[in-house]
């Protein structure tokens, strides 16, 4: 995937910020802290993962499906943008 390549830095970034969040897991189990403050950790991690993960599926949605913003049919741009949309959404 090209697009990735491009993107390299900041989605390598986004996975360091999301191995030093597992890290703090892995710190708050082992000082066996309680389970509301490793599920607040948690629940970071997790959002953390959803947002990368919806910027992944964007970008494949954007270079090898359709672009909306490059699109000339309108039809097929609302889809893709519609779809895109619902990936934010449903990642949120």
């Amino acid at each position: 995937m090209a697009h990735t390549i491009k993107e390299k830095t900041k989605l390598l970034a986004r996975v360091r910020r999301i191995k030093g969040q597992a890290e703090a897991v892995e710190r708050a189990l082992d000082a066996e802290l309680g389970c509301a403050d490793v599920l607040m950790l948690v629940a970071s991690m997790r959002g953390a993962i959803n947002g990368l993960t919806a910027e992944l599926m964007e970008d494949h949605i954007r270079h090898h499906v359709v672009n909306p913003d490059n699109e000339p049919d309108a039809e097929r741009a609302k889809g893709a943008a519609d779809l895109i949309d619902v990936v934010r959404t449903y990642l949120k």
